[in-house]
């Protein structure tokens, strides 16, 4: 099939190629899942638009409400390392330093990694656990949807035909948060077998506000906040956050594959939960 290489000046000329060339028009960010996937045979392409070009698409910016967005093209390596995000934003960070290796880190983009949206990559439960919205360039307007909301199932997401992502917008987090994430793998850099991200707020050791969202134990990230309300309130205890534990595991639907049975990863999620949770108390403490 013939192939035509484009580079836009802008996100407006990139959805003008996406929508002439139709569904075999392909994105091009950082390009470390595409470039494997088309020289595999795995996916055919008539048009390849590069999004390097696109100045917008590599900018973090902070508005006056605190709010941080940080464009498709910010590279895993600089959210890593990024000194804007502040308090609880900082989960953010703390899931794009866990991303592979460091040559994937400095050519892997935001949009590239969550527009794939593999249930065991790192962003996915991050951004649900800041609260963060995407947001998605189309023919006719820009839209934003909710992190919840944009990992739909297996691979698969809100964008529609003819849209791109963005930018993702990370709402200003409560003074005094903390953001962590804890992540299980077989080696250092490889996806998840199970990961849990959290935004926790304390107050005189007891936690104020808390979201959970789990990663790598279903279609797409898991939040519960049942189990949320069970540890809102109180002070972090071993019952506690075993009911917590429990409330989540019930909902969460994992798979048999070559990193983990789905039995295992059922028994790794409470452990990593009170890991982080226990984290993110005595991080809170020092502040």
């Amino acid at each position: 099939m013939a192939q035509t290489f484009h580079q836009p000046a802008s996100v407006d000329e990139a959805i003008a190629v996406l929508t002439e060339h139709g569904e075999l028009a392909r994105l091009l960010a950082g390009g470390a899942t595409l470039v494997a996937m088309m020289n595999a045979g795995l996916l055919e392409t008539s048009a390849l638009i590069s999004l390097s070009a696109i100045e917008e698409l590599t900018e973090i910016r902070i508005a006056e409400d605190g709010s941080a967005r940080i464009g498709a093209m910010r590279r895993h390596r600089q959210t890593a390392f990024e000194s804007n995000l502040r308090d609880g934003q900082q989960v953010l960070s703390r899931a794009a330093a866990q991303i592979a290796n460091v040559p994937v880190r400095n050519m892997g983009t935001l949009g590239g990694s969550i527009s794939f949206a593999d249930p065991a990559a790192d962003y996915p439960p991050a951004l649900v656990a800041a609260d963060a919205r995407i947001e998605i360039a189309g023919k006719s307007a820009r839209r934003q949807v909710a992190a919840e909301e944009f990992f739909l199932g297996w691979y698969e997401t809100a964008l529609e035909s003819g849209e791109m992502v963005t930018a993702a917008v990370v709402p200003e987090a409560p003074a005094g948060s903390v953001g962590v994430y804890e992540k299980l793998c077989r080696v250092s850099g490889d996806f998840a077998v199970a990961s849990v991200a959290l935004r926790l707020t304390a107050n005189a050791g007891e936690i104020a506000d808390l979201r959970i969202a789990i990663g790598a134990c279903g279609g797409g990230p898991v939040r519960v906040p049942e189990a949320e309300k069970l540890l809102i309130g109180f002070e972090l205890t071993t019952g506690r956050v075993e009911a917590a534990a429990e409330c989540i595991v019930a909902e969460l639907d994992p798979v048999d594959d070559v990193r983990a049975s789905a039995a295992y990863r059922r028994l790794v999620v409470p452990r990593l939960l009170q890991k982080a949770l226990n984290e993110a108390m005595d991080e809170a403490s020092d502040q």
